[in-house]
Parts: structure tokens; sequence; C-alpha cells
């Protein structure tokens, strides 16, 4: 967690702030009536949190993605538990190896 500072103290210091949250990385939350309202970031730090939620965000289209594939493929049957699908891979694992013995 970054520095706590007052508006005030960031109304008054704004110069300095800005310079602090670039040259430590770090957030500086600035607080009204002892509540935090806004965070102070360096551009750098930003950036990076914006690409994290976008990395975030083409996640979660490609499961999006591969659930429209898989109900696809299943023409309207249901999916299998997953109980029952590591099952099978075992059984065939078991077999394939018995057959190299």
């Amino acid at each position: 967690m970054g520095r706590v500072i007052s508006a005030t103290e960031a109304r008054i210091h704004f110069g300095e702030v800005m310079r602090e949250a670039v040259e430590s990385g770090e957030p500086i939350i600035v607080e009204r009536d002892g509540a935090p309202h806004v965070v102070v970031l360096s551009m750098d730090e930003y950036d990076r949190l914006l690409r994290a939620q976008q990395r975030q965000e083409d996640w979660r289209t490609l499961i999006d993605q591969a659930r429209a594939r898989v109900q696809a493929d299943l023409n309207g049957r249901k999916l299998p538990h997953s109980e029952e699908v590591l099952r099978q891979i075992r059984e065939e694992r078991d077999e394939q190896l018995m057959d190299l013995h």
C-alpha cells in the first residue's frame, strides 16, 4: 500500500506528489475527511495496470470462445462430469501401459 496524504497536502504539494509517484513507482492515496478518495499513480504504473486488465479480459474472451466451441461440439449433449472424464483418461492410460508390457 502506498503513502497516504490528505487532500490539502496533495493540493499544496502536488508537484512533489507527482514526482514521488513517478520516482518511487508506488501509489499515493489521497484522503478527504479521513476516507480514501483518489490515488496518484505514475503513467508507467497506470499503463502496467491497463495491460494487466487487458490480459485478464483477453483470457475471459478465450475462455468464453472455448466454452462456446465445446457446447457446439456437444450438439446438445450434456458435458460429462470432470470425475468421469478423469476416470476414462486413467483407464485409457492404464490400457496403453499394459499394452507396452
